[in-house]
């Protein structure tokens, strides 16, 4: 199933973390944070502004992203967890 975002919201596939410290040792799964870091799989066609006129999209499919560690709505599309957030909610593009 294909889910395309309406308005300015992106989907967004969390980037997994380290596993391990700088020290070396292994982090376990319970102990790990979600990452706050991902890449955009999707992105709608953006918002309107009092005039009707379509505010273009900063962001775009496969961009590597930052986002705030409690932002987004977490969905399940074919099996694979992603993310639903704002572009507002997204801090900066990764280079």
């Amino acid at each position: 199933m294909a889910f395309t975002p309406l308005h300015d919201r992106v989907v967004v596939r969390r980037v997994e973390s380290e596993e391990k410290t700088a020290g070396g040792l292994i982090i376990p799964d319970s102990a790990k944070e979600k990452p706050a870091e991902g890449e955009i799989v999707s992105v709608g066609a953006g918002a309107r502004d009092e005039d009707g006129k379509r505010i273009e999209m900063d962001v775009k499919a496969g961009d590597r992203v930052m986002f705030g560690k409690w932002s987004g709505t977490e969905v399940t599309v074919d099996g694979e967890e992603l993310l639903i957030m704002k572009e507002s909610d997204i801090m900066g593009v990764l280079s």
